[in-house]
């Protein structure tokens, strides 16, 4: 394995501090939201910045509510 530069490290750790924290505003969008099409919207955003998130953690979060 390489070595990774610091200066690459730390712009992956921002790179993943901001993804998170659209993630999250995503969400609150989403459960706030009553029309499926907009929803099917927010659920586009989120695989587009993650593709590996999971959407069904998602679906649970607005069902239990």
């Amino acid at each position: 394995m390489s070595k990774v530069s610091v200066k690459r490290r730390k712009f992956q750790i921002k790179a993943k501090r901001k993804r998170k924290q659209k993630i999250k505003s995503l969400k609150e969008k989403y459960s706030e939201l009553k029309s499926s099409q907009d929803k099917k919207k927010i659920l586009e955003k989120i695989k587009k910045i993650a593709p590996h998130y999971p959407a069904e953690q998602i679906l649970k979060l607005t069902k239990k509510k």
